[in-house]
């Protein structure tokens, strides 16, 4: 039995992908069906879809788990719910929410979550913000308090800090008193960065930047949360403070180390992948993100806004934009 609302049409517009490969294989469905729930789900209009670099790798087929084909993109939402499933206690039709990971697919008028990735969006961010909370502030989140366990008054470097996630790190670090470094690759990202709250902030476009931040934190970082380790790992295990803790988040291509530096500092190095973690962290982190909304210190930076029917372009952004400037949606 499912608490229902009726629609206004029993088809909507989505984002269907039918074979994997670049771009191009986005393409805008205006038959498909909105999707069923069950009971400990939640049907949600969708008002604007969050698009993150993992988007990319599914659509390419270069992904560990892939989804069956056809199929709808996104994990990131924002939007009211329109349907709940009897056993969900904690919403209720109408609720403003976001979402970190769909059953259904985010590049939809429709979507279907289940309520343990669903989250309270209440009403100080707009929509456009909100699809810019899930991956990137639970990635964050779970890189730097779980599995760093980062303390505050501990030094944390954020390497690609004007990414979506690179932002979220630096506005959750701050709020938990860390002191904070973050790189960027342009002038425009650098600012950005050091909006967000960042007490420090380099190019890793030019040489010798990491001797900079030695200058500035001269005893080394506590924490580095990696967004690109095939480039950064070697150069971050040359400035890891003792028994510090680098968190490998992004990855694209292998790197080769020098195994010594690990003995130097009896550093760790941690893999993290956002959708390992079990529910009583999802439970955990929902709870911490929903507090950064009502207390005010979570405010996603959206870079660029496209229609629906410009995901190929959205893909296209995300894979080219070296210089990340937040986080890149769409809308519906």
């Amino acid at each position: 039995m499912s608490i229902t609302k009726n629609l206004t049409a029993a088809i909507m517009r989505a984002i269907r992908v039918t074979s994997f490969g670049g771009p191009e294989v986005l393409n805008l469905d205006t038959g498909t069906h909105i999707p069923t729930h069950g009971d400990n789900e939640v049907l949600i209009r969708v008002l604007a879809a969050g698009v993150n670099p993992v988007d990319t790798y599914i659509r390419a087929g270069n992904y560990g788990a892939l989804p069956a084909l056809p199929y709808t993109p996104g994990m990131d939402t924002a939007g009211i719910i329109e349907q709940i499933g009897q056993n969900v206690e904690n919403f209720k039709i109408g609720d403003r929410v976001f979402t970190v990971r769909t059953l259904s697919g985010a590049y939809a008028e429709y979507t279907v979550a289940n309520s343990l990735y669903v989250g309270h969006l209440g009403d100080k961010l707009s929509f456009d913000e909100g699809a810019g909370i899930g991956v990137p502030y639970f990635t964050a989140y779970r890189a730097l308090v779980i599995r760093a366990k980062a303390k505050a008054s501990e030094t944390v470097l954020v390497h690609g800090a004007s990414g979506a996630v690179g932002l979220a790190s630096v506005q959750l670090a701050k709020s938990i008193g860390l002191k904070v470094i973050g790189t960027a690759g342009t002038p425009e990202g650098m600012k950005l960065v050091q909006d967000n709250g960042a007490d420090f902030v380099f190019n890793h476009r030019e040489d010798g930047y990491m001797n900079k931040i030695t200058e500035v934190i001269p005893g080394g970082v506590d924490v580095i949360l990696e967004m690109l380790s095939n480039v950064n790992l070697g150069k971050d295990l040359e400035i890891i403070k003792y028994q510090g803790r680098i968190i490998v988040i992004g990855c694209r291509g292998t790197v080769e180390i020098n195994p010594r530096l690990t003995m130097k500092s009896e550093c760790t190095i941690t893999g993290m992948a956002l959708m390992n973690a079990p529910e009583a962290e999802w439970r955990e982190i929902t709870s911490a993100v929903e507090a950064g909304i009502t207390h005010g210190w979570l405010k996603p930076h959206i870079g660029l806004k496209y229609p629906i029917e410009e995901a190929a372009k959205a893909h296209d952004t995300v894979i080219n934009n070296s210089g990340a400037m937040g986080k890149i949606i769409l809308t519906l």
